[in-house]
């Protein structure tokens, strides 16, 4: 096996972000060092694995641990370390926190948000359409379908949208938002969720965050303040800020794959199988992080990972694995076999994961039905990406029909 000390260390990520093309070089690595090791902008070296099996091994086995960053030099994207909670821990802690939302989580939960995801989405295109082309899809479409789904769900004001996707930049940042805005923001985050905590304790309601507080005072032994209020700002943010972005991004590939557009229009009862072909091959992230440390010598791609070392897996890399997908670089949006890992795998496997389907299958099937002539409206070197964002995509897309 090979050692440590004669594995070049390859700064990641491999190059900047160029729209939604994976870096070449993945693909090289899953040939021929499937186990590299690469030093991120901050923190300690790490292993990053890139083949599928790998990948499913670093996430899914419980001899790497995520509780086992907590005080490392943990290697990551931005200055700030990671914070805490339950992205920070291992089962039996994890499980604890993970089972106070789970339910809400449900595929039969989330079905029954279907009606009225599609009628916000209805809603929105008849605005756009009302006030007639161009718009911004990310703005007038994108962003408050998420937004309001994950609004009513959780029981926050939908008004007050104007503040908290700015706060919940915070948590997708890398460079955009200086230390100090960070930490500002985040604080403001939580005051918000924090002050609707104690709203639900005097005036209780039918929603997440009422079960969560209820769940909190019933049993004080089992939850802290902290950990319902971390959580439930984790949820806010993260339930809207990833479909915001996927939802351009998806409209974008299809958009500039007009074959697979016109597929997808004849045929579209296959929405759910095309969206999740579309979390293939869309590499969300624009580099992988959130290290898993190894809890003993484990032997991973070949290569021994000594106990205490930390492995970050590739999703994009395993979802464009050719072991495992047939011509895994082409769009295929009737593809059968597709166990894509887009959602994560193992105990951090997205929770949201079921939300996240409905709506982009929602809001995919709604523009495709509804605005058949939908094209983008400037030159695709006009278009403009996020940047400074642990995620790629489209911070404006004008379109029209």
């Amino acid at each position: 096996m090979p050692d440590v000390a004669r594995v070049a260390t390859r700064s990641y990520p491999f190059s900047p972000p160029d729209r939604l093309n994976l870096d070449p070089l993945y693909a090289v690595l899953r040939r021929t060092e499937p186990l590299t090791r690469v030093r991120l902008p901050f923190g300690e070296e790490a292993w990053l694995a890139t083949r599928y099996a790998d990948v499913r091994t670093v996430l899914g086995d419980a001899r790497f641990s995520r509780a086992a960053s907590v005080g490392r030099d943990e290697p990551r994207l931005t200055p700030r370390q990671i914070e805490g909670g339950i992205l920070s821990m291992d089962p039996p802690e994890h499980t604890r926190l993970r089972r106070l939302v789970a339910k809400a989580f449900t595929a039969r939960r989330v079905e029954q948000l279907r009606p009225r995801t599609r009628q916000i989405a209805d809603e929105l295109i008849d605005a756009m359409a009302t006030a007639g082309p161009p718009a911004d899809l990310v703005e007038h479409f994108a962003t408050p379908l998420p937004i309001q789904v994950i609004c009513e769900l959780l029981g926050v004001p939908f008004a007050d949208r104007h503040l908290f996707h700015v706060w919940s930049e915070a948590i997708v940042s890398t460079t955009s938002l200086s230390p100090e805005q960070i930490h500002e923001y985040l604080d403001n985050l939580y005051g918000y969720i924090g002050e609707l905590v104690q709203q639900r304790r005097r005036e209780p309601t039918d929603d997440l965050i009422c079960a969560m507080v209820r769940a909190r005072d019933e049993h004080q032994d089992r939850f802290t303040e902290q950990e319902v209020v971390q959580l439930a700002a984790g949820l806010l943010a993260a339930g809207h800020e990833t479909t915001v972005t996927q939802l351009p991004n998806f409209a974008y590939v299809l958009l500039t794959h007009p074959d697979q557009l016109a597929w997808l229009r004849n045929e579209p009862d296959r929405i759910p199988t095309a969206i999740e072909e579309l979390m293939r091959y869309v590499p969300l992230g624009v580099a992988s992080a959130f290290a898993r440390y190894a809890t003993e010598d484990i032997e991973v791609g070949g290569v021994l990972v000594r106990a205490g070392e930390p492995v970050i897996a590739s999703l994009s890399s395993a979802n464009r694995d050719e072991s495992v997908f047939a011509d895994p670089d082409r769009l295929d949006l009737g593809r059968e076999t597709n166990p894509h890992i887009g959602f994560g795998h193992g105990v951090h496997h997205c929770l949201g994961a079921q939300l996240a389907r409905m709506e982009l299958q929602v809001g995919i099937g709604t523009l495709v039905a509804r605005l058949p002539e939908l094209r983008i409206a400037v030159p695709e070197a006009e278009l403009t990406w996020k940047s400074g964002m642990i995620v790629r995509g489209l911070a404006r897309m004008p379109v029209t029909w």
